[in-house]
């Protein structure tokens, strides 16, 4: 199931660079695995994926023990500050800093540990009471604030989008997003860049590539539907 999965997001994602006039090799593909089990990572990784995408700190740690060492694992869940130190030098991206505090801890715990941590900015775009991120008007001062802070980089943003059954309703945000970024980008801050974009889920992928995603989360279209029994 998972390779015909893939082999379907792969043929979406080509299609959706191709409309939009882009390189397929600028859009970069998570695979989603939470909740799921090693052997369905362990085919996905068969596959040639490299890209992992976890939510909880405890099972992306429980499966970073298990699978090979070149892979790349992205925290996208809420992080809590005191699971922070997990996260040292085996996170490859951490998506979720909603909050000054948050990239304070990361920051401290980076020097603690003597590595250098990359991370985005969350930003809720769609201003929605039940989801993490901080508002597009404030996103600039956070990202000038901890710009400052040592041993972190702030490579971009990300977000969540609405649920819809329409994608095309979510064009708006992702749209928002890639403005915001050009216009922290034109600000020049030292130890700030905007390469990455890390928007469109399973959902709404293609509307997001098409709206300058550089990076998909993709989780029930590879591994189907999430099973949480078994958190």
């Amino acid at each position: 199931m998972v390779q015909e999965n893939l082999a379907d997001v792969e043929q979406r994602i080509q299609a959706a660079c191709e409309r939009a006039g882009r390189d397929r090799n600028e859009v970069t593909l998570i695979a989603v695995s939470k909740t799921k089990p090693v052997s369905m990572l362990n085919e996905a990784y068969g596959c040639g994926i490299r890209e992992f995408g976890e939510n909880k700190v405890q099972e992306m740690m429980d499966k970073y023990e298990q699978m090979p060492q070149d892979i790349h694992w992205h925290m996208i869940g809420h992080l809590q500050r005191n699971k922070v130190k997990y996260l040292m030098g085996k996170a490859y991206l951490i998506h979720s800093v909603d909050s000054l505090r948050l990239a304070e801890e990361i920051s401290a715990q980076s020097v603690k540990h003597q590595v250098q941590t990359d991370i985005l900015i969350e930003v809720n775009i769609a201003g929605e009471e039940s989801k993490f991120g901080i508002s597009g008007e404030e996103t600039i001062h956070l990202v000038e604030a901890a710009a400052a802070l040592p041993n972190i980089h702030i490579r971009g943003l990300m977000t969540i989008a609405p649920f819809t059954d329409h994608p095309e309703d979510n064009r708006i945000y992702f749209r928002k997003i890639k403005e915001l970024s050009v216009d922290i980008d034109r600000k020049k801050i030292d130890n700030v860049n905007m390469h990455i974009l890390s928007m469109g889920m399973t959902g709404d992928y293609e509307v997001a590539i098409e709206e300058g995603a550089t990076m998909v989360r993709v989780g029930t279209g590879i591994f189907g539907e999430r099973d949480y029994g078994q958190n």
